[in-house]
């Protein structure tokens, strides 16, 4: 047993050994060390521990890019860049439609100060006795969004034209527009149909023409009184209203919006024939629900839109929530909050829910058709910022000095102006002028570029 253990056990070295074994030692860590820290940090071995590169030292092309590349619908990016896909960015986006309303010094223009205001949206002119609603600006988590520059907007689109195409709420954003611009130059009133619900202005100075269009179903409706139990507003489902499509090649921006008209009463149409309705409660007429036609008309537009020979920029603002209480419109619906929501507060009718997801569902279907067609299109997100915003109606004050001891008809869809509806042209240019958020935008679509 000790002899086993002593052959077991290393002769103890004398003490100069053991000093140039300490120091031999040492050399050998500081050579390994340094061997690792060049394997680790040093990009000429081509050794990498990082699994990605930090967002600063993405490799970007920085040459302009041709005509051809232009044409393109996505951006190729070197195969290191970290196989970026759609919806990502070159450079740490903000997204301008996530944030909170806080408060500001006030609105860019007053009820005095603008003559473009719609009487029903006139709140101050009405009587609304609460300004609180006017002291509130959109404030993204990531960023900051630059009040709107009316100088640099008309600069921008100096000698180019601009079609609105949709219903009243989109009247509602025109005439902010119209009032925003209007601290540069007031345009002129050019054109006006029979009903004065489509109508043109032209900025002369910069040689800019706006136009609205008065689609509200962006599709084919006819108005029908035969005394049939089927009358009422028929809608075709396979042809899209041409007081805008004929007009479609004169523009070389256009912004499109659906809205509540889909919630009416009506009847389905397809190759003249009657396929279904939306609430017609007859017992010989399939119910198909709102939803169906509004996806149906959604899908028509967009395929017009990415096959059209003529390539405007084209903005879809997206559906417009309403804030009734206690009832409907029809039924004695308030709108009196004075303050937004704060978020959670309010999740928003589902129907609205519903309308708003078939915009982005459709529209990123448009995208990707789009990429075969040279077609450009953009997204402005206004739903849920609106939605915070129950105090941005006229409420009573639809009409002038309402007497509220009886009751009168709310409004609380429209929004007052000056109000919440700025803030959407705000938005509108910062993601066109500035291309402030490219998340949807052909021009920043990324390519995953494969071997």
């Amino acid at each position: 047993m000790e002899n086993e253990m002593k052959s077991n056990m290393e002769p103890r070295p004398s003490p100069q050994k053991r000093v140039g074994n300490f120091l031999i030692a040492v050399f050998g860590c500081a050579l390994l060390l340094a061997f690792s820290y060049r394997l680790v940090f040093s990009d000429s071995t081509g050794f990498l521990v990082f699994s990605s590169f930090p967002a600063s030292e993405i490799p970007i092309d920085k040459d302009p890019p041709s005509k051809e590349s232009t044409d393109a619908i996505y951006t190729r990016l070197p195969q290191m860049a970290l196989n970026l896909t759609k919806g990502d960015s070159l450079k740490e986006q903000c997204d301008l439609f996530s944030g909170e309303w806080i408060h500001s010094s006030g609105p860019p223009y007053t009820n005095s100060s603008c003559r473009y205001i719609g009487s029903y949206q006139d709140c101050l002119t009405n009587g609304r006795p609460d300004r609180g609603y006017l002291y509130w600006r959109w404030k993204p988590y990531g960023c900051d969004l630059p009040p709107f520059d009316a100088e640099k907007f008309l600069k921008s689109l100096q000698n180019k034209s601009w079609a609105f195409v949709g219903d009243s709420i989109l009247r509602n954003q025109i005439e902010s527009l119209l009032c925003l611009l209007s601290q540069v130059e007031e345009g002129e009133e050019i054109y006006h149909d029979e009903t004065f619900q489509s109508k043109t202005w032209y900025f002369s100075s910069h040689n800019f023409t706006l136009a609205l269009i008065w689609a509200p179903y962006l599709i084919k409706a006819e108005m029908k009184n035969s005394g049939h139990s089927n009358d009422g507003i028929q809608l075709h489902l396979d042809a899209l209203d041409d007081a805008w499509t004929s007009q479609y090649s004169k523009h070389d921006y256009v912004l499109i919006s659906g809205g509540q008209w889909f919630l009416k009463t009506t009847i389905f149409l397809e190759n003249g024939s009657i396929i279904g309705c939306h609430n017609c409660q007859e017992n010989n007429i399939r119910e198909l629900g709102t939803d169906y036609s509004y996806q149906k008309a959604l899908e028509l537009v967009f395929g017009f839109i990415t096959t059209s020979h003529h390539k405007p920029l084209v903005v879809l603002r997206t559906w417009t929530p309403d804030h009734f209480e206690y009832g409907e419109w029809y039924n004695g619906g308030v709108c009196n909050r004075t303050e937004p929501y704060k978020e959670g507060e309010f999740g928003g009718d589902p129907i609205d829910q519903v309308m708003r997801g078939l915009e982005i569902e459709e529209f990123e279907k448009a995208v990707a058709d789009g990429s075969e067609h040279g077609t450009r299109l953009k997204l402005l997100d206004t739903y849920h910022l609106s939605l915070l915003r129950p105090d941005g109606h006229p409420g009573p004050y639809r009409k002038l000095h309402p007497d509220i001891s009886k009751r009168p008809q709310n409004d609380c869809l429209h929004w007052c102006l000056p109000g919440p509806a700025d803030t959407w042209n705000d938005l509108l240019m910062e993601i066109v002028v500035n291309e402030g958020d490219q998340r949807y935008s052909f021009s920043q679509y990324i390519y995953e570029h494969k071997e």
